[in-house]
Parts: structure tokens; C-alpha cells; sequence
């Protein structure tokens, strides 16, 4: 089977191709017009590249294309983190690369996003096997984050010196405080 990746980010995504590849041929589609100022964007996307170099992965690098991500959230702008803003976010950048597996000729489609304990893992399924059968693409349901997957990609970023963000990608998630913990009190990870 032959997977497209979603990657958000170069530390999710290390967990993510980990698992994937048990599963079948699993290729990396850095597609983030959302991410913000263009700096980040190419900070993020420099990293990526310095994973799939050292990992030896397969990648297809979507268009920066910011402008059409404005359009898709105009009128959410100032939704809280976590809001419909980033529930259009997530089904934008899920639907491109099911556009893109289609058209590449992929059988399925996955995404990095549920690696980080800060995203709605059951929104992210779902909405991700809903574009699956719109696409006629078999979506690879998810939760990387699970059995320490989170604080493993932490470790690779460590080890393989990737750039970790400290915000999710928008602009309007620079205004929103940041959550300093990632992990409660007790020291165990979320597990949804």
C-alpha cells in the first residue's frame, strides 16, 4: 500500500513514518500554507528536509501557498486556539493531500497531526476518513501520540537536531498564550 503523509511538522512526523512504514510505502507531504511569518514556514520546511536526508524518505513539497489558506479561514480569524479556525484548518490541509494522493496515484493518506497532545485526535479521524471516501482513498486512522509516541518524537528532535515550534503555525496562534505543559502534573501522557 502506498501512503501519503501529511506532515505538519519535522518531530511529528518522525513517530509517524516509524509507524506508517510498517504498514506500506509511506512518501511525506509538507503541505502547510497555514504556517506563519514565511521565516517559520522555511524554518519548518529546512527541517523536514534534514529528516527525510538522514532518514532516507521519500517527500513531495506542496506550493507555499498562504493566500489560499486566508481565504479558507476568513471570518475565523479571531476563533480561539483550538476553535472552528483550526477545525477548517485541519480539514483543509487533510483534503489537499487527499487531493494530492489521488493524484499521485497513492492508495492512502495519513497525517502527523495526531502526535501532538495539544490536537483533537477523534475530530482529526473523522474528518479524515469522511475525505477518504469523498477521494475514493483509504484514510490511515491514527494516534501517533499514543504508547509515548509524543515524547519519542521529542526524543528524535534531540538527537537528529530538528526544529521544534513553540506554536501550532497561524498567526493567530502567536496571540494565544502557549501552553507551557504538555503532560499533567502526574507526569502521564494524554492518551486520547
Amino acid at each position: 500500500m502506498r501512503i501519503l503523509l501529511h506532515v505538519c511538522c519535522a518531530p511529528d512526523a518522525t513517530v509517524a513514518f516509524e509507524r506508517l512504514k510498517e504498514v506500506g510505502d509511506v512518501w511525506g507531504y509538507f503541505h502547510n500554507p497555514n504556517i506563519h511569518p514565511r521565516k517559520e514556514y522555511l524554518k519548518r520546511l529546512d527541517s523536514f528536509l534534514k529528516l527525510v536526508k538522514k532518514w532516507h524518505l521519500n517527500f513531495v513539497e506542496a506550493e507555499y501557498k498562504p493566500q489560499d489558506w486566508f481565504k479558507t479561514i476568513k471570518g475565523f480569524e479571531n476563533e480561539p486556539e483550538g476553535g472552528r479556525r483550526c477545525e477548517i484548518c485541519i480539514r483543509y490541509n487533510l483534503e489537499k493531500t487527499a487531493i494530492k494522493a489521488k493524484e499521485l496515484g497513492f492508495d492512502a493518506f495519513a497525517t502527523s497531526l495526531t502526535t501532538s497532545p495539544h490536537k483533537d485526535v477523534k475530530f482529526i479521524n473523522e474528518v479524515g476518513k469522511e475525505i477518504a471516501r469523498k477521494y475514493g482513498l483509504k484514510y490511515i486512522e491514527s494516534t501517533f501520540r499514543k504508547k509515548n509516541g509524543f515524547l519519542k518524537s521529542v526524543e528524535y528532535s534531540k538527537k537528529l537536531g530538528l526544529y521544534r515550534q513553540n506554536y501550532c503555525g497561524c498567526i493567530f496562534s502567536i496571540r494565544q498564550p502557549q501552553v507551557e505543559k504538555v503532560t499533567p502534573k502526574n507526569g502521564k501522557e494524554n492518551k486520547n
